[in-house]
């Protein structure tokens, strides 16, 4: 059926690989759904009966039913796309200032032209000569030179800007960078590669990192869980082969296990570890320390015995930290403006050299916190990659997207 003709409390199916058609409730199944564009977290979310999806959204592996909580203009993107097309249609306040003044530049130089005939005619000059004056005043009062000047440097600034990968969308976009001081920025997909990466193995035995490695990818090889496919990943890179797995079996909210050439193998957060029989004290140091970089940790167990922990994460991009510092030469603040929570986004900022960091920010927030920025005098560009951050591209005084990211960011904003 057309989503159009969804209504509220109606009970709709979703199987892997689909978008959510609407905002609503988790009935029945469970799976992990990518929620980036709405939250900007790069790593799916779990949910299962009683949790809360929104339309937009895309479900990755596993299949459940929901019901319809919001539908048209009532759903979160709706709201969304509401609030982008409020602000585009808002004007600056030197836009509305210029709108002004420019309904009496015409009668200025009218005015002028007037008072060079009316005067010529009364020191006694002929009405030929009084005429030829007052036209001569008109075409001086109006900026000729400067109407042919500007579409000139436009062109060269908009070529160049082309040539080296970037679109500027408009003249007032290109003369608004000149005046920034706050570039504002979203995480994930623009400082970050929006993707999880094993970062880190952290033995805790004497075992070969290449054994537990090939063990758990072979684990996760049949996992459901959206970090598996990164260790599965990381494996292949290594050129590890997989090995003979039997008996897998997923343990929600805990991780998962499996026996692996004759080895049982366990893997997943601290309450799997004592599921297992595993003794987790005295690692709780090594954890936090991955923990406080903006890692997710993961337990390894061996035949019932704790080996190591896998840490991922979503890693800056090579070019963050050159952007950075370049932008602080031009003696710009950089601002993080994210939706992930911050212990993670710090953590991203020490690495980048970031000067303020905004966390656990919610699509509707984000545009706030421009505006709260705008009203303490700052000039602010704001840089995002997803749907989430169409409003703030809007509201910023010069928005810019990144070209990888979604339609609506790249249509919102003022460069790409």
């Amino acid at each position: 059926m057309a989503v159009e003709e969804v209504q509220v409390n109606d009970i709709l199916a979703v199987r892997p690989g689909e978008k959510i058609p609407v905002d609503g409730v988790v009935t029945e199944g469970k799976s992990y759904v990518d929620e980036s564009m709405i939250t900007g977290e790069p790593i799916p979310i779990e949910k299962s009966q009683g949790a809360k999806v929104t339309g937009g959204t895309l479900n990755t592996t596993g299949s459940f039913r929901f019901e319809a909580e919001h539908v048209g203009n009532d759903m979160a993107l709706s709201r969304i796309v509401s609030m982008v097309q409020s602000a585009q249609g808002s004007k600056a306040p030197a836009q509305r200032l210029a709108d002004e003044a420019g309904k009496y530049l015409v009668f200025v130089a009218l005015g002028a032209g007037a008072l060079a005939l009316i005067i010529w005619l009364l020191v006694g000059a002929s009405p030929v000569f009084a005429i030829t004056v007052a036209v001569a005043t008109v075409v001086i009062a109006c900026p000729d030179a400067l109407a042919l000047a500007t579409p000139t440097a436009i062109t060269v600034g908009m070529g160049l800007g082309a040539s080296n990968g970037v679109l500027i969308k408009d003249a007032t976009a290109l003369e608004g960078v000149a005046t920034l001081t706050t570039i504002v920025m979203d995480k994930t997909g623009t400082l970050t590669e929006g993707k999880p990466s094993l970062t880190d193995v952290m033995m805790l035995s004497t075992d070969d990192e290449s054994t537990i490695i090939q063990k758990v990818a072979s684990l996760e090889a049949d996992s459901e869980h959206p970090l598996a496919t990164t260790i599965v990943r990381y494996a292949q890179d290594k050129g590890l082969s997989l090995g003979s797995m039997t008996g897998f079996e997923s343990v929600p909210g805990h991780g998962a296990f499996a026996s692996v050439d004759g080895v049982r193998v366990a893997i997943g957060n601290a309450k799997m570890m004592v599921r297992e029989g595993a003794v987790v004290t005295g690692i709780k140091d090594k954890v936090s320390k991955l923990s406080s970089e903006g890692k997710t940790v993961t337990y390894v167990a061996l035949d019932g015995s704790l080996v190591a922990l896998i840490a991922l994460a979503d890693k800056p991009k090579e070019s963050a930290k050159r952007a950075i510092i370049g932008l602080h030469d031009l003696g710009l603040e950089v601002v993080m403006l994210t939706g992930d929570a911050r212990k993670t986004a710090e953590a991203v900022a020490s690495q980048l050299g970031i000067d303020n960091v905004i966390a656990d920010v919610l699509p509707d927030d984000k545009l706030a916190h421009i505006n709260k920025l705008q009203a303490q005098g700052k000039r602010v560009a704001m840089v995002g990659d997803g749907v989430n951050d169409a409003p703030a591209l809007t509201t910023a005084d010069i928005g810019i997207a990144i070209g990888a990211g979604t339609d609506v960011a790249i249509d919102t904003a003022d460069l790409v």
